[in-house]
């Protein structure tokens, strides 16, 4: 398991760096190279803290990395710095604007912030994205489709229904629907949906958030 998950960090920074200019000319510095993946190593092993000055340092390092750090939105979020989170998201739009889990998390960001509603209305727009089942996640983020319609209308592939789980549970964590969204976190988050990857891993992250929540709610939203 934990080599099936070093093997997918390494593959995440090359998918991350790849479509960066600066990584084929060779000017990404090696300390950014080397901060990314200890970022991403130390928020799944959840040192949200560490990992998030790790991604603040590459942004410091390497400026030109700053929109395709999406993994440092998702650490901001659970930092609880969510104004960061939001404007990490909008600035991950211009390099990645089919991503309809980059609108999905700035919505997050946002409710925080705000509201859910205000979050509704802010919502990224987004161009098509191929995966299932990420467009019809998109309308029940948008309101448009009602979230208990999500799952009945997906195949049984084991990737669409982890993000629809995940994305389920996120959802109703931000309207304040505290049961569903741990039923959700919580089957996205089993071994079984493994095949969600770096995902998987923040959907651990979070199930572990929900029950220290439960546990000690008085405690500040991160780790």
């Amino acid at each position: 398991m934990w080599f099936q998950r070093v093997v997918f960090i390494v593959l995440v920074v090359v998918a991350v760096l790849g479509p960066c200019s600066m990584v084929a000319s060779g000017t990404l510095s090696q300390d950014a190279s080397v901060l990314l993946n200890q970022a991403m190593v130390d928020f799944l092993a959840g040192h949200i803290e560490r990992s998030v000055a790790e991604f603040d340092q590459i942004v410091e390092l390497a400026p030109e990395m700053g929109p395709y750090l999406w993994q440092r939105g998702i650490a901001l979020y659970y930092m609880g710095r969510y104004d960061d989170c939001r404007a990490q998201f909008e600035s991950h739009r211009t390099v990645n604007p089919s991503d309809v889990e980059n609108a999905a998390w700035h919505f997050l960001c946002f409710a925080r912030l705000q509201s859910p509603e205000e979050a509704r209305k802010a919502l990224l727009p987004v161009g098509h994205d191929s995966r299932e089942p990420m467009m019809t996640i998109y309308k029940v983020f948008r309101g448009e489709n009602r979230p208990e319609e999500l799952l009945p209308g997906i195949s049984t592939g084991a990737l669409a229904r982890f993000y629809a789980h995940l994305y389920l549970g996120l959802y109703y964590e931000a309207l304040g629907r505290e049961v569903e969204a741990y039923q959700h976190i919580a089957v996205a988050a089993d071994d079984d949906y493994g095949i969600g990857g770096y995902m998987h891993g923040v959907a651990k992250l979070h199930l572990a958030w929900l029950q220290r929540e439960q546990e000690q709610p008085s405690e500040p939203p991160f780790f």
